[in-house]
């Protein structure tokens, strides 16, 4: 289906890709691996005929017979491939969403322009799509906008939105960042009966368990590089088991202790106090300590987070910051917004093209604590470099990153902040391992040195082991157990936390 020859890019005088050769063939599924940086994205955009802005391509690329890239770059075919023959699914939802539009009229619309078939048929694709990716197909859904839904929720709709089109072949770039454990399972579920159903599936990923889960076979990418090619077992083996988590920190139970505190937190997205999605919230984190915030996608988590950042003001309840009462973002003291400082998930719209990445890191430290535009350009790239991006990466412009450099660039724009908390939403989903454990050591030294409180959330339950002292367990806007990590790991009481942990381990689980 896709025969990928000698494919090179260049960007100024760098080379993104160099000489990649590799196939995708109908019913199974492929994953291209690798290091954050390595060329998958502009690999995965070629088969498209399509680069990013200022990328010059060379080389073959032929999906289904039709050459979509050669020795000139994009040729004037490649858009007859596009949605109808190939869909590609962006990393970020939000690239690939419409924000102004309900996602059943998307839908409906997209199935009408690649499949030109009549209204009654458009709706019944677009609900079709919708199943198939693991979501309701009721009325309601249809009718949300993208930002009524989850992070996790916005990736699979971003997927009902390629397979409305009919495609052959799929594209799928990090499918899994923002999914819990549970809908994880269920993606390599929906990944198998694709491949089963004929389609030629090319994943991008960095979740290793899941490429082994469902990949036949794995090519990695290094440097622009094809460096292994071949099955799934060889080219990615089963690794060794991970060491034990340490004991939790002992830290004190009682809020005084706290330096941010969320107690009986209520919130809604809609005015009139409709549309609750959290009931009675109550969390803690107490200095150099790290909470964790688990549970299913769509239960709340990322509004927990933009309430204690201030981004979200519907709600009621308390939020303290060293005691004092902490209010929405836009009434908050310099000392406030320093003081606790959020990284989000999807970071790639929070930076400017206009400007390098590294100038807008290092104005944090300009605008926050008074430092010289010089001091603040040395202290961005030393914390640049210890969270492993180079020197090369310092001129670049956001679109000239990859998600996983741009995520840890958001995350050195925070540190430079020296807050008292640090709330990291999702942060390590487009992360490889190398990197995943730079951002950690990080992390783990701000807290011991300097006493930063953390407020992690995320999905990986190994990682919540290894960093959280604390955890919070949501289900449906609600605590469904809270306690010592440690201790609820080992003996969940809440059905929730069981069924997270029973699907913790995609590959283990795929083949009992």
């Amino acid at each position: 289906m896709i025969e990928v020859g000698g494919l090179t890019a260049h960007a100024g005088a760098a080379r993104l890709l160099d000489g990649v050769d590799f196939t995708v063939v109908s019913g199974e599924v492929t994953a291209l691996v690798g290091p954050s940086g390595s060329g998958k994205t502009t690999a995965a955009l070629a088969l498209l005929g399509e680069a990013a802005p200022g990328v010059r391509l060379s080389g073959t690329v032929r999906v289904a017979g039709v050459e979509v890239v050669g020795d000139e770059g994009p040729t004037g075919t490649a858009h007859t491939v596009r949605g109808g023959i190939v869909s590609y699914m962006p990393q970020h939802p939000s690239h690939a969403l419409n924000p102004a539009r309900r996602i059943g009229s998307v839908l409906s619309e997209l199935a009408r322009l690649h499949l030109r078939q009549s209204s009654g048929e458009n709706r019944t694709i677009a609900a079709d799509a919708l199943r198939t990716a693991g979501l309701p197909d009721d009325h309601a859904v249809l009718r949300r906008f993208p930002h009524q839904f989850s992070g996790g929720q916005r990736q699979r709709v971003a997927l009902a939105q390629v397979l409305a089109c009919g495609p052959r072949a799929l594209v799928l770039d990090e499918p899994s960042t923002g999914l819990d454990t549970v809908a994880r399972l269920r993606l390599v579920e929906q990944l198998t009966r694709l491949a089963a159903d004929g389609y030629a599936v090319l994943l991008l990923s960095h979740d290793h368990d899941l490429v082994r889960a469902v990949a036949a076979r794995t090519i990695l990418l290094e440097h622009g590089r094809v460096t292994a090619t071949g099955p799934t077992p060889d080219v990615l083996p089963t690794p060794a088991a991970p060491p034990s988590p340490p004991p939790a920190r002992a830290t004190s139970t009682e809020p005084a202790g706290a330096v941010l505190e969320a107690r009986n937190l209520t919130a809604w997205l809609h005015p009139g106090h409709r549309g609750e999605v959290l009931h009675d919230v109550t969390v803690r984190v107490h200095e150099g300590g790290c909470t964790a915030i688990v549970g299913p996608s769509g239960s709340g988590k990322t509004v927990l987070a933009r309430c204690l950042a201030g981004l979200h003001e519907r709600h009621r309840g308390h939020l303290t910051h060293q005691g004092e009462p902490l209010p929405a973002l836009r009434h908050r003291t310099t000392r406030q917004i320093r003081g606790v400082q959020y990284v989000w998930q999807e970071v790639r719209n929070s930076f400017d093209d206009r400007r390098t990445v590294l100038d807008q890191v290092g104005r944090t430290a300009v605008r926050l604590r008074g430092r010289t535009p010089a001091e603040a350009e040395r202290q961005a790239r030393q914390l640049w470099e210890r969270l492993g991006l180079t020197s090369e990466h310092t001129t670049r412009h956001a679109a000239a990153l990859s998600g996983g450099e741009l995520q840890r660039a958001a995350l050195a724009r925070a540190l430079l902040a020296e807050p008292d908390v640090l709330i990291c939403d999702e942060i390590t989903t487009a992360l490889d391992a190398v990197s995943t454990a730079l951002v950690t050591a990080e992390i783990t030294r701000l807290r011991e040195e300097s006493g930063t409180a953390v407020l992690w959330i995320g999905h990986d339950l190994g990682l919540v082991e290894r960093i959280a002292d604390d955890l919070v367990v949501l289900d449906t806007g609600r605590v469904v157990e809270s306690g010592d990590r440690a201790t609820v790991l080992a003996s969940p009481a809440a059905g929730t936390t069981r069924l997270l942990l029973r699907s913790r381990n995609l590959a283990t689980a795929t083949h009992q």
